[in-house]
């Protein structure tokens, strides 16, 4: 069995506060003086800014706060509410749920998937993504002793308005073993647990393939790597 680790553990180097954040917009914009735009509210949940800013403060080397309870206020809070804007990816990433989370996807890989994959057309099923396309980026990232910033599909439907469903965590190791892929998780709805993973059978691109999440959550119908691009989170404490 091959194991790796990137030298993080949720309970060291994960917040000690879980992804509950009180009510309020993610951004306000004034619009003149006639009325206040709210975009977005924190109380939906942070995961994305959660995840991007303990990668931040890992690789520079700083410790979480001791903190028990989220922040509803100050630098540590913005700059969560920024980070989770930083992981959309200027609606990349939200296009990107909304790619995964469509039923019009098949269970296992079609022999057209690939015909149409030629012409630039994504069609492939969640198990070819996950297995061909993802598994390898995210491998690289761990073995070169990077964590890797993960979005979890968590709704299979049409409706844009189940994308907030989705999740974003980290992973911070795996193990193979033949073809029994784990995934070690830093997961913000679940702080200070080391034992989150996210386990896949790797053996067969094209064969239906679900992933098993060890945590009592809904379940996780596909994984992805999301892009990330650091901050210094000095001071934010």
């Amino acid at each position: 069995m091959t194991s790796v680790r990137v030298g993080f553990t949720a309970k060291d180097n994960g917040f000690h506060f879980a992804n509950r954040f009180p009510s309020r917009p993610i951004r306000q914009f004034r619009l003149g003086s006639v009325a206040t735009l709210d975009v977005g509210d924190v109380a939906n949940g942070l995961c994305g800014g959660m995840s991007y800013t303990t990668r931040d403060v890992f690789e520079h080397h700083l410790s979480p706060p001791p903190d028990a309870a989220a922040p509803d206020t100050g630098p540590l809070h913005d700059y969560l509410v920024q980070r989770q804007i930083d992981s959309f990816d200027g609606g990349l990433v939200p296009a990107r749920f909304f790619s995964l989370m469509s039923p019009v996807r098949p269970d296992r890989e079609p022999w057209w998937a690939q015909v149409l994959g030629m012409v630039r057309f994504d069609r492939h099923s969640r198990a070819w993504v996950m297995i061909h396309d993802e598994w390898p980026a995210i491998k690289q990232d761990l073995d070169q002793g990077r964590l890797a910033t993960l979005g979890l599909i968590r709704a299979v439907s049409l409706d844009p308005n189940q994308l907030g469903h989705n999740h974003q965590v980290l992973a911070y190791g795996y193990d193979l073993d033949g073809s029994q892929l784990t995934l070690w998780i830093c997961d913000p709805n679940w702080p200070g647990d080391d034992g989150v993973t996210l386990s896949l059978d790797i053996s067969d691109p094209r064969a239906a393939a679900s992933p098993v999440w060890s945590r009592p959550d809904p379940p996780t119908y596909c994984f992805f790597r999301a892009p990330y691009l650091g901050r210094d989170p000095s001071g934010i404490f």
